[in-house]
């Protein structure tokens, strides 16, 4: 059913990456619980021009899920309570009348903060640029079924490709590793005909990126996966592991 809900916000705020952040204390009054938790953002912010003070900043494009630009830690969990689920799809209705709400960015030393609650994601664009794309001229479109892949390799590698590089992974990690989001792009590629080319290439180049932007290492714990708004699983680490050690076996016998 729908109601209103009158909630007190703890918002991290800081000017910049230089500056000391520190959490601000705000209350929000009558708020539909049929919002969404970024709409609940943009009424705070609405009040907050009318009363001339500083709007809180906070990243987002699409609001359906489908970007990844949203990014918040509510609560202590990277996009909120609700499993498979990004901050712009989490509703106001999963929380209760009177209830306190701890917001923060992102908290990673790859990932420095730009001001309030918008954090610096370039890092995964770069690891991106290292080697996540196939540059083989494939010429003209080919037909769909041009080159046959099974059903069950087209299920993991589109698995994989759902990947919406928000940077939950890195938030939820102790370690703010990035192996989740490098697993995905390296999987999804190299479970393809079209990847295969350049498969050892690809995951070396991005694993170095990875290590030298200064993210941390991987210790299982599954954080990553449980609190993954695309449920992108762990096996895809594994698998990247696979193609790392592989890549440097090869690379040995050459020598």
């Amino acid at each position: 059913m729908s109601g209103n809900l009158n909630l007190t916000l703890k918002i991290w705020r800081q000017a910049n990456r230089t500056s000391i952040g520190k959490f601000e204390t705000y209350k929000v009054s009558n708020i539909s619980t049929d919002a969404s938790f970024l709409e609940m953002l943009d009424i705070l912010n609405e009040e907050l021009q009318r009363k001339n003070q500083e709007p809180v900043a906070f990243d987002h494009d699409c609001r359906e899920g489908i970007c990844g630009a949203c990014g918040l830690v509510i609560n202590g969990r990277p996009h909120g309570p609700i499993k498979g689920t990004t901050t712009c799809q989490l509703h106001m209705r999963h929380f209760k009348d009177g209830d306190t709400i701890v917001i923060e960015p992102w908290r990673a030393k790859a990932f420095p903060v730009i001001k309030d609650l918008i954090v610096d994601r370039s890092a995964f664009e770069k690891i991106q640029q290292a080697g996540g794309f196939v540059s083989i001229n494939t010429g003209g479109v080919p037909d769909a079924n041009a080159i046959p892949i099974s059903k069950e390799i087209a299920n993991i590698a589109m698995d994989a490709a759902a990947c919406i590089g928000c940077g939950a992974c890195v938030a939820a990690c102790k370690n703010a590793s990035a192996m989740l989001f490098v697993s995905a792009k390296v999987s999804h590629l190299a479970h393809l005909p079209q990847g295969k080319v350049e498969r050892f290439e690809r995951v070396e180049a991005m694993v170095k990126v990875m290590d030298e932007l200064g993210f941390g290492s991987c210790t299982n714990t599954y954080a990553c996966e449980a609190e993954c708004p695309k449920e992108i699983s762990v096996r895809h680490i594994a698998k990247m592991n696979r193609e790392y050690f592989a890549a440097k076996l090869k690379a040995r016998n050459k020598d």
